[in-house]
């Protein structure tokens, strides 16, 4: 059975979703760009690992 009176504020759970899927996307995009930035520097180091031992 529905609830008698007037019907709830649906504008202030619109805008509360957005500003919570937008900190989402922020937190999803820090960690791949992180994710990357690790990426990156472990082949450089493998890479420079690899310069190493052919010296030797």
């Amino acid at each position: 059975m529905p609830k008698k009176g007037k019907e709830k504020n649906t504008q202030n759970k619109a805008k509360h979703a957005k500003l919570v899927n937008r900190k989402k996307n922020k937190i999803r995009k820090q960690k791949e760009t992180r994710a990357a930035r690790l990426k990156e520097l472990v082949q450089k180091m493998n890479q420079q690992q690899h310069k190493d031992r052919s010296h030797d």
